[in-house]
């Protein structure tokens, strides 16, 4: 669980917010989402819908979620049954909404005490925009005080938090406890005690041994008191032991000397505190597990905190789907809405989603700006949100998590003098397929163009087939309604189409193939039918 928190919260070293792309999947990611695949089904655009968290590392954990979703069914079922409890129980809610946003207004500050460069003069509160690093004025005297404290709130505050009963949430919050119990937590708290490099607790100091206390601030006490006692100690003895020199002349010029001595004496145990003390242990603070655990816990809190704000957003149905811990992948949705659509689309027409061992081959014909990619869309991002645990747009539903999720679309900006769009298509097709599995999701939005009808014929065949023997969901969104009859006639998949109604299509997406694409249609929607073409010429003639 110290992913999140080691490799993206911890090693930004800047003041803006970690850049969460750094969570997008690889070229050669083969996780359960590929970046062609994330990019295609807009995940960023999904991330900024759902996304409602308080703090950073929650912003960062939904991204996480979205980008590397789960596909353990145990896991998935204990985070829904936390969203479900955070939904019927007010009192909880509530208390872990004010948590997270007492927290949240600490959480910079424990960020400038691990990564911030103290560059030494006077303290500033806010880092430098001079750089692009998280440099601050001072001895970092002010964020060692503001970052240790954030640790005793996140501590404090967890303590008045009501005990759950979902045992996903029970183990976030026994996470920040258990930092409450470490040495880290009772150092950050303090008092600490330093001697030759090494710190110890309260409980730590030994009686006997000369430890000194750490005390975050320039001006200390003791020393100060030191340093003045022994100017006027100087005084006293030139007045009262050595009178023959003139004593309170030399005496009041020595004390005189010592004032503006005493800030070069301050600032250089300044430059000590930093290079001896706040450096060293805030090095200690960056590799504590306990720690790590704790914040990873605060930002799950928040990214289901965040879930439950986004099921509250949903205009119409939500539901938690069933999580199957299935061999092959099944998805079964009533009325499904696309996550994205819905808030623009007040009337947006639902569709049935049915993907299990009778349709595991789902291939969808229809016209043009019928619906086809957004019914598509729609599968796979409620497949996401589902698989992260979140609520989806539909009226219920059951889901097995999928290894992979697969959706190849047309990539004509991918084109090289090498290879020709149909090659760069199969080429994008072999990947899904070697690397697909049982308990994958695979969309084609289109297949094997590009190239003659008899070898797209041949081609979508075989590949269809295997995509079946291979036991994936596999939809494909097609015109060549001839395929659709091959396949068909081997009794393989399932077949809808796009119903059309005289004014247009109704999107709604109902049994059977189509055979006509309505490209008249779309033609004279866009001005470019074969009239429209005509009458630009006849009008060209006339002028010339």
């Amino acid at each position: 669980m110290t992913t999140l928190w080691r490799d993206k919260y911890l090693l930004s070293d800047t003041d803006q917010p970690t850049m969460m792309e750094d969570f997008r999947p690889a070229e050669t990611d083969y996780a359960a989402l590929d970046l062609k695949t994330f990019e295609a089904i807009e995940t960023e655009a999904l991330f900024h819908a759902i996304d409602f968290s308080t703090t950073e590392i929650g912003r960062l954990s939904v991204y996480r979620s979205l980008a590397r979703p789960e596909w353990d069914a145990e896991r998935l079922q204990q985070k829904q049954h936390a969203l479900r409890e955070i939904e019927s129980s007010p009192q909880l809610r509530e208390a872990l909404i004010a948590y997270v946003k007492q927290i949240a207004s600490g959480e910079k500050s424990l960020k400038y005490l691990l990564y911030g460069e103290f560059t030494g003069g006077l303290a500033t509160d806010e880092p430098s925009s001079r750089t692009d690093k998280l440099e601050f004025g001072g001895y970092g005297y002010r964020q060692f005080q503001d970052g240790t404290q954030f640790a005793v709130d996140l501590i404090e505050n967890a303590g008045r938090l009501p005990q759950p009963q979902s045992e996903y949430l029970r183990s976030l919050l026994d996470a920040i406890r258990e930092f409450g119990q470490s040495r880290i937590y009772d150092l950050m708290k303090g008092p600490v005690y330093s001697s030759g490099g090494k710190f110890k607790t309260q409980q730590e100091k030994p009686r006997r041994h000369l430890y000194s206390r750490f005390h975050p601030s320039l001006f200390k006490i003791m020393p100060t008191l030191i340093f003045f006692a022994a100017g006027y100690g100087m005084l006293f003895f030139f007045e009262n032991f050595m009178p023959q020199f003139n004593a309170s002349y030399i005496g009041y010029g020595i004390l005189a000397l010592t004032v503006p001595v005493f800030p070069i004496i301050l600032l250089a145990m300044g430059v000590s505190d930093r290079d001896s003390i706040i450096y060293p242990l805030r090095k200690q603070f960056r590799e504590s597990p306990e720690l790590a655990k704790a914040m990873e816990a605060l930002g799950l809190i928040d990214e289901l905190l965040s879930f439950h704000h986004y099921g509250e957003s949903i205009p119409g149905d939500k539901t938690l789907p069933e999580i199957l811990d299935d061999k092959q992948h099944r998805l079964v949705i009533q009325h499904a809405k696309n996550p994205l659509l819905i808030k623009y689309i007040p009337d947006y027409v639902p569709n049935d989603i049915e993907l299990d061992q009778t349709g595991r081959v789902l291939i969808i014909t229809g016209p043009n700006s019928g619906g086809k990619t957004a019914y598509c869309k729609t599968i796979v991002q409620i497949q996401l949100l589902g698989q992260i645990g979140c609520y989806i747009p539909a009226k219920r539903g059951l889901l097995t998590p999928a290894e992979h999720i697969y959706y190849q679309v047309p990539d004509p900006g991918q084109l090289s003098a090498a290879m020709g769009r149909f090659g760069h298509e199969l080429q994008r097709t072999r990947e899904i397929f070697f690397n697909a599995t049982p308990r994958s999701l695979v969309v084609l939005d289109e297949l094997s163009e590009g190239t003659t009808f008899e070898e797209k014929m041949t081609i979508s065949e075989y590949i269809l087939k295997g995509f079946h023997k291979l036991g994936a969901s596999t939809l494909l969104v097609t015109h060549n309604h001839e395929l659709c009859d091959r396949l068909q006639s081997d009794g393989i998949g399932r077949y809808l189409q796009v119903e059309f109604l005289p004014d247009g299509p109704s999107h709604r997406l109902i049994a059977g193939i189509s055979t006509v694409s309505h490209a008249d249609r779309v033609a004279s929607a866009i001005g470019f039918s074969q009239k429209d073409v005509e009458a630009h010429l006849e009008k060209q003639g006339e002028l010339s």
